[in-house]
């Protein structure tokens, strides 16, 4: 054999066996935990890069004079620590559907599939053991309640975008909590089926609130549907400052909600939290969306870590799915003077760029974006920007009118020191994070998929 067909015939067999593999080499899973965990609150901050967990615990630093509720329990070595990580089955880089089914089916499956494997057999998601087990399940998240990551515990679909199916599942399995976004996938105007998706949960006994006022009050003795805004809920940044959104619960408020809820349940509870916003920002590089959502769901671990503590009895789970875009703050002279231009930050630069047109002139894009972010954009970036606008279409992932939050963070980075790698999912291992019972389970090096048999066996889950 030729040296050069060695090498390739070699790596060819590398990829293979390291993608397909579902067999953890030095796994501590296996092995029976100190203490029994009666409850699980997973918490998945959906494309968060490493970088993204810095720069948010820097500008709560700066900010609020604090740091994140992350790196403080690294500050003060309160849990068990690892790399995952996060491969599919078919990729080195995942998309949040494989990335879920790992933990929610406990096998590797191939992009854009749900707990479904390459062969069409199917491999029964987390959730739906747990309920069989008697404990109550549920999840948030600030993307459809019907996307990737929180479907990825409860249902199987050979493609993930069949999210108005996804909708029916909920309903026939009839979880305890599932709130989020999404309206379009329940409403019978926008459903192509023209089906009322919220009157068939209602005629099944659920409690279908649609704001956070009636989410608070919901006495939380019937499974509760919560669906609050159409596609996702609003950045978190964004929210902030706008009136009209004061009744979307944010991550944290919708996380204590099922918190009051679930734990009235004998047997316990396991829920997943999913902040999902912070993918989308990193899809269009937007740093004041993908920062202040990396806090919100920052509040929300607080929540989670504030219920775990004084209960004793629940395992928290923090990590992210894939990383997406490797945001990173890059030295200069000006790199925290920049840097510290974002807590003034009042909107996203989404908010910024839905809001013009073709006909918006450069000295009206110039005041909106210094109303926004406090920054003066030159009028030839102005005019720039505008071309984009002559051309719009109404195709594109996460970015369907094909904005321009490339060049336009291009030329943000200029005053806050922040630059992106790309606008997609990446390859790196990724933070994970255990508090609580079953925390001691964890090894420092892990593969997705072995959480799904690390939280049966820290609750001591038996299921076939």
């Amino acid at each position: 054999m030729k040296r050069k067909d060695f090498f390739k015939t070699s790596s060819l067999a590398f990829l293979g066996t390291s993608l397909i593999s579902q067999m953890p080499a030095y796994s501590r899973v296996g092995q029976k935990p100190a203490r029994t965990a009666k409850n699980i609150i997973f918490l998945v901050s959906d494309g968060m890069s490493n970088g993204t967990l810095s720069m948010a615990d820097l500008l709560m630093q700066r900010k609020l004079g604090k740091r994140s509720t992350w790196l403080t329990l690294y500050d003060e070595q309160m849990v068990s620590r690892a790399l995952m990580d996060t491969a599919s089955a078919n990729s080195f880089v995942t998309d949040s559907a494989a990335a879920s089914s790992s933990w929610g089916g406990g096998v590797r499956v191939n992009n854009g599939a749900l707990n479904v494997n390459p062969d069409g057999s199917e491999n029964k998601p987390i959730l739906q053991k747990f309920k069989d087990a008697g404990k109550a399940v549920g999840c948030v998240t600030t993307v459809p309640v019907t996307h990737a990551t929180p479907a990825g515990f409860c249902v199987t679909s050979k493609k993930r975008d069949d999210q108005a199916e996804i909708a029916l599942k909920y309903l026939s399995l009839r979880f305890d909590v599932m709130m989020g976004g999404g309206m379009e996938y329940f409403v019978k105007e926008k459903r192509t089926d023209k089906q009322d998706v919220l009157k068939l949960f209602k005629e099944k006994g659920f409690d279908v609130v649609l704001d956070k006022k009636a989410m608070q009050e919901t006495a939380g003795n019937k499974p509760i549907l919560g669906v609050f805004h159409e596609g996702g809920l609003p950045f978190a940044l964004d929210a902030a400052h706008q009136p009209d959104k004061a009744n979307v619960p944010s991550l944290a408020e919708m996380t204590r909600k099922a918190i009051s809820v679930l734990s009235g349940n004998k047997k316990g509870f396991v829920m997943q939290v999913e902040g999902g916003k912070v993918d989308w920002a990193a899809h269009a590089n937007d740093c004041g969306a993908l920062l202040y959502d990396q806090i919100a769901f920052d509040e929300a671990l607080k929540v989670a870590l504030d219920f775990a503590q004084k209960d004793k009895e629940t395992l928290v789970i923090i990590t992210t799915d894939h990383g997406n875009a490797n945001p990173g703050l890059f030295y200069g002279s000006k790199a925290n003077s920049n840097f510290d231009t974002i807590i003034k930050y009042r909107f996203t630069n989404e908010w910024i760029l839905n809001g013009i047109n073709h006909q918006t002139s450069a000295s009206v894009l110039r005041d909106r974006v210094m109303e926004a972010q406090g920054w003066a954009l030159k009028d030839e970036e102005a005019r720039e920007l505008l071309t984009y606008y002559a051309r719009l279409s109404d195709e594109g992932l996460y970015n369907p009118r094909h904005l321009p939050f490339k060049r336009f963070a291009q030329i943000q980075e200029k005053h806050t020191s922040v630059g992106w790698g790309s606008m997609d999912h990446s390859g790196d291992y990724v933070e994970l994070a255990l508090y609580g019972p079953g925390s001691e389970l964890l090894k420092p090096f892990i593969k997705n998929y072995e959480l799904h048999q690390l939280m049966l066996e820290a609750t001591a889950t038996k299921h076939q």
